[in-house]
């Protein structure tokens, strides 16, 4: 199968910055400063938080870069990634190699030099996962790929913690489990829309290889898993009833919308709970930052 390049060219700084999948990157600072604010217990320096801000936006940055160098072949294949920079013939392969390797050893030599060790092992540790387990091996091979590769998308919280505090502690491990687990249902919901670009670029993505039934019977059990999770970090890290509230009625829309995937597995309800999935991780880390300074004040 071959695909047609795209004749859309955009600006070449606008190429490079596109090849660190900025949307992604914001989703994933979404979890980091509300993780500091619990870490704090209460808000940090707006130094600490910007510099842990931006050595993460270029750790996951370099991660997505390679990602791209990597996945150039099936992004050629797949309607929703061929007008990638790599696909697109905006950046060369070698470029996005140099590329990659530079914002991630940016990224290492900015976390160690303006936050701390800890977190700039922990952010690179997550790329190394993100690349080696995820990209080159589990993608093509298991229909367990997005379940264990998930776990890089769940590091930021334990950097924005180690941040804080150079430790690691049982809050940020429950809170490294909620997006854990909360990945498999944001996910499988979105590959539900484009079951068919992974089944031409031969990509064992759950819906591309199983029955919808199936993969909308996972989605609902790891939304109930994830809900259980977000009312277990309750008591694990002392919050108060304004996080319970949250975790308690943003859980239960979440449930709700996957027993209407699990009912009827068909495309338009499977983005309905992939645009919830963004809006829940949101207003849930939003609360438990809310939470934590209308009890602790800045």
């Amino acid at each position: 199968m071959t695909a047609t390049v795209p004749t859309r060219q955009r600006p070449r700084a606008l190429a490079f910055i596109a090849l660190t999948k900025p949307r992604i990157i914001e989703l994933l600072l979404i979890t980091t400063v509300p993780t500091m604010i619990v870490a704090e217990g209460g808000v940090p320096s707006l130094w600490l938080m910007a510099a842990t801000v931006i050595g993460g936006t270029l750790a996951a940055g370099g991660a997505n870069a390679f990602n791209m160098y990597i996945d150039r072949d099936i992004d050629r294949l797949m309607e929703r990634t061929k007008n990638r920079p790599l696909p697109a013939g905006e950046v060369t392969p070698r470029e996005a190699l140099v590329f990659a390797f530079a914002v991630e050893i940016a990224a290492f030599a900015w976390l160690w030099g303006f936050v701390n060790l800890l977190s700039a092992v922990l952010a690179v540790s997550a790329t190394l996962f993100y690349v080696f387990v995820y990209t080159m091996w589990l993608k093509r091979t298991s229909t367990r790929n997005i379940v264990i590769g998930g776990a890089a998308g769940a590091v930021p919280v334990l950097v924005g913690w180690s941040s804080v505090t150079n430790e690691l502690d049982w809050p940020p491990v429950v809170l490294f489990a909620i997006i854990f687990y909360w990945t498999p249902p944001h996910f499988w919901a979105l590959a539900i829309r484009y079951k068919d670009d992974y089944q031409a670029a031969d990509v064992p993505m759950l819906p591309a290889v199983a029955s919808l039934r199936t993969t909308a019977t996972r989605i609902l059990a790891y939304t109930v898993l994830l809900w259980a999770l977000t009312l277990l970090f309750g008591p694990v890290a002392d919050m108060g009833l304004t996080y319970y509230i949250a975790a308690v009625l943003l859980g239960a829309v979440f449930t709700g919308l996957a027993v209407q995937v699990f009912r009827r597995p068909e495309p338009a309800l499977a983005m309905r709970l992939f645009g919830w999935s963004i809006t829940y991780v949101t207003l849930l880390f939003g609360a438990m930052a809310a939470d934590e300074i209308v009890r602790n004040g800045f």
